[in-house]
């Protein structure tokens, strides 16, 4: 590619970063997904935007199916160009899209894994933290993302004045730099009250950051992760991420509320279409009490007559 059509790129990722305010990691996969589509076009002496037709973004595509891309990864790439090429549409520097009219790849819908609420409550109350600050630490952190439903990052990126124990409420920044406030549940606030008085011994000077290491710096995404996913392991044998604990926490409030647009708002979905996810997930636990429950469902054991 020309060195203009290269600086396009920094254009836009300018536009993600200052206009849309994405997150770093999002705009990290639009410059890993738009990278390969330029290493494509060099290997196919393609040197400028407006050389590329929806001919050539088909064969992109068919190209990463050959990879061993799946059909999710395809079509998060597909997005990407779409909304690189409406930029630049949007700019003057190209005339259409011409990954418009190409269709993304089929794929088969995923549900999120959950825990029951009885494995949450083994989890949050199998583990005594005794005096053990980290642990207590873990503990506020751990029951904060079940009670408020955070994302990892915004969990991580909280500080101090984002808390406020009285009001029994959170205020995070999510994605698109959308602020919104969460309330946040009675045990989650015993929890950080307790974690609160041991911050004050490992915090560094000046440090606001409402969960720190044992260094007294922010704590990483990477340690909550793998301290989460330990000692879910020790109490309940399996893994648990920090995602498991916001969809468990989704998919038990729709289940007790069948409030869908509550659901949203407290998640921070900006459509309404990514909450509805959860609606498959209450209709299999419906399924199962049914299953379980209904006397033209349950299975009839050996030599019993019909009803």
């Amino acid at each position: 590619m020309t060195p203009e059509a290269l600086y396009c790129l920094e254009r836009f990722d300018g536009h993600l970063g200052n206009e849309r305010r994405l997150a770093d990691l999002t705009r990290q996969h639009y410059r890993r997904d738009l990278q390969a589509l330029v290493d494509w076009c060099d290997t196919h002496a393609l040197t400028h935007w407006g050389a590329l037709d929806s001919h050539h973004i088909r064969q992109f595509v068919a190209h990463g199916h050959r990879r061993g891309l799946a059909g999710r990864s395809l079509q998060r790439r597909l997005a990407a160009l779409r909304t690189f090429f409406r930029y630049l549409v949007r700019e003057g520097l190209l005339s259409s899209d011409p990954a418009a009219d190409v269709p993304a790849p089929k794929t088969g819908k995923r549900l999120p894994r959950t825990l029951d609420a009885d494995a949450v409550a083994r989890l949050l109350d199998g583990l005594d933290p005794g005096d053990d600050p980290l642990l207590i630490r873990d503990l506020a952190l751990f029951e904060l993302l079940y009670s408020s439903g955070l994302r990892l990052g915004e969990a991580a990126s909280l500080d101090l004045d984002g808390l406020d124990l009285n009001e029994g409420a959170v205020r995070v920044t999510g994605k698109g730099a959308r602020t919104r406030i969460l309330p946040v549940g009675r045990r989650a606030r015993e929890r950080l009250g307790q974690w609160l008085c041991q911050r004050r011994q490992l915090a560094a000077p000046a440090q606001q950051a409402l969960f720190v290491s044992q260094r007294g710096g922010r704590l990483a995404r990477r340690s909550i992760e793998d301290r989460l996913t330990r000692l879910a392991a020790g109490v309940l044998g399996q893994p648990v991420s920090p995602h498991m604990l916001r969809h468990s926490f989704a998919s038990h409030l729709l289940e007790s509320s069948g409030d869908l647009r509550a659901v949203q708002e407290l998640l921070g979905h900006a459509n309404i279409g990514t909450t509805q996810v959860y609606t498959h997930l209450d209709f299999q636990h419906l399924a199962e009490v049914y299953d379980a429950a209904h006397p033209r469902a349950r299975k009839r054991g050996p030599g019993r007559g019909t009803d």
